[in-house]
């Protein structure tokens, strides 16, 4: 065909500037041809051509599918503001185009991000050769947080912002709590309080893990969002995840993190009721707080072996009395000795695996 022989001579690049005015004349003609098999040829032997003529190129990426498609996934000659404009147009096979290209700046990943369909995003989301800004990993799961497919591509990158990645959990319980499955196997409000104890106990586990100073702003979005509450509190402080906690006093009490600190290391009884009432603990339920920090600052000063069974059980220990006089210190130690319950049984579980391996 006139078109492929065309294109390939074009494409090797020997021609002098004579006959490549003359070879882009004729390309730009046959972009015209009504055969759909014309274009296609073009396309196909332009696609990867860095020198290709910008025009006769747009015009094949606006062209049909079949045509445009190759093009946009492959050709160099489109520059980021083209593929932002393949993007904005809307097309949902046209977008997922863009996302298949090897290379792809971020501001083609931001376009995707705001207006791409959801394939399309997936589809980037896949695409191991694009560099996604956190601005817009944050976007998409603002966006298609609720889709399943793209959430859990979400949940799979190392590079998901902390405070997304706990929006995503909560999103995902609120998912399952509202299942026909979970519904009917366990009941509604069982559904959901099981569901809300599963994202609390992630969100601690990614506390545990978060890089330090990814902490505060993992903190400002539990905080906005309600989840700093006594029981999430204690859980983290039962943990031993000091540096969480004291991020998340701080946030609470717009008191500096170096008075924060140094309340929870050298603080006086009194100064830490007093601290721990600001962020909004009652007078019954401040010194279980205090109970907890002395706990963990006495082990820490004589470097005794201390876990979450240990501080657990001294808390129990320790209020037992107050639980039965005052309800809202009793619902905290309940809370509490779940928390015991839950660290023996994994214990249980470590040590039963440690013989097996050994055993074996």
């Amino acid at each position: 065909m006139a078109a492929s022989a065309l294109t390939r001579a074009y494409a090797s690049g020997r021609m002098d500037q004579s006959e490549r005015q003359a070879a882009e004349a004729a390309l730009a003609l046959l972009l015209e041809d009504p055969s759909p098999k014309v274009r296609l040829a073009l396309a196909e032997g332009l696609a990867v051509v860095a020198h290709a003529p910008r025009s006769v190129v747009l015009g094949l990426a606006a062209d049909q599918i079949e045509v445009a498609g190759r093009v946009i996934a492959l050709s160099p000659a489109l520059v980021d503001n083209d593929l932002i404009d393949i993007v904005a147009s809307g097309r949902p096979a046209l977008q997922q185009f863009v996302a298949y290209r090897r290379q792809l700046s971020v501001s083609v990943a931001a376009a995707l991000a705001e207006v791409g369909e959801a394939q399309a995003v997936a589809d980037m989301l896949d695409n191991s050769h694009v560099s996604i800004a956190r601005v817009s990993l944050r976007r998409i799961a603002e966006r298609f947080g609720d889709d399943s497919e793209i959430r859990a591509r979400l949940f799979d990158r190392t590079d998901l912002p902390c405070d997304v990645r706990q929006g995503l959990v909560e999103r995902l319980g609120a998912a399952l709590a509202g299942s026909d499955f979970v519904r009917s196997a366990i009941g509604g409000s069982r559904g959901r309080k099981i569901t809300e104890e599963a994202c609390m106990n992630a969100t601690l586990r990614m506390a545990e893990t978060v890089d330090a100073d990814e902490i505060p702003v993992l903190v400002e979005h539990l905080r906005i969002s309600g989840r700093l509450t006594p029981a999430f509190l204690i859980h983290a402080l039962c943990a031993g995840n000091v540096d969480f906690f004291a991020s998340a006093v701080v946030s609470l009490s717009g008191i500096s993190d170096s008075r924060v600190r140094g309340f929870l290391v050298d603080g006086r009884e009194t100064a830490m009721r007093a601290l721990y009432r600001s962020i909004g603990l009652g007078g019954d339920l401040a010194p279980v707080f205090v109970s907890a920090t002395l706990i963990w600052r006495a082990a820490s000063r004589s470097q005794a072996s201390m876990n979450t069974g240990r501080v657990t059980n001294e808390l129990i220990q320790l209020h037992a009395r107050d639980a039965e006089r005052q309800p809202a210190v009793g619902e905290l130690l309940r809370l509490v000795e779940t928390l015991h319950l839950n660290w023996h049984r994994q214990a249980s579980r470590d040590y039963a695996h440690a013989l097996a391996a050994e055993a074996a």
